[in-house]
């Protein structure tokens, strides 16, 4: 297996960059390899000085084809399942992106207790604590929020009882001008 992966090794440093016809003359192609089909295509009429044609011959050996460096093959891990389904002495680890904070930690313990190699994540347990102090910061910022938000209703009410208690003195002085309005214009 050692000696496959150094004979990939070697293939893959004589490898040219395949890259698409005119793509270093404009700007719109991207490098993505595309057959050439032209008429005088120098590349599809493989002539010498002009860029290599995509043939037979550049591909790594087919037992370690798709294999990491380390003799192992990538496996993408979505769910806690998936980890049951994976060898430690096959397989080295992708953690999945789209997964949530909570969950990409539990999947990144469960790994390491049954001693998979994780391909994303250079120290799992740093990163573990890291987030773990995010979320617990999160919490007591929801707390401290939580307890604002109380105080501030209690403020509230305190104002709105005043206001109650004044709204009526000022509907009893309101009255009396009323009336005192009404006894000077009879007068």
């Amino acid at each position: 297996m050692k000696e496959l992966l150094e004979l990939r090794k070697q293939i893959k440093n004589k490898k040219p960059d395949f890259i698409r016809q005119d793509a270093h003359k404009k700007k719109r192609l991207g490098g993505k390899w595309r057959r050439p089909k032209g008429l005088h295509s120098k590349i599809r009429l493989k002539f010498r000085g002009k860029a290599k044609k995509v043939s037979l011959g550049y591909g790594s050996p087919r037992i370690v084809r798709h294999m990491h460096k380390s003799g192992l093959k990538p496996f993408i891990v979505k769910s806690a399942s998936d980890l049951e389904r994976s060898n430690p002495k096959e397989n080295i680890l992708i953690i999945a992106s789209p997964l949530g904070d909570k969950k990409r930690i539990s999947i990144l313990k469960m790994a390491i207790e049954k001693g998979f190699s994780i391909l994303n994540f250079k120290n799992p347990e740093v990163y573990i604590k890291k987030i773990e102090d995010r979320i617990r910061s999160r919490k007591e910022f929801k707390k401290e929020k939580k307890e604002k938000n109380k105080k501030k209703e209690i403020k509230t009410e305190e104002k709105k009882e005043k206001l109650s208690g004044k709204s009526e003195e000022i509907k009893k002085e309101s009255e009396k001008k009323e009336k005192d309005k009404l006894l000077t214009k009879k007068g």
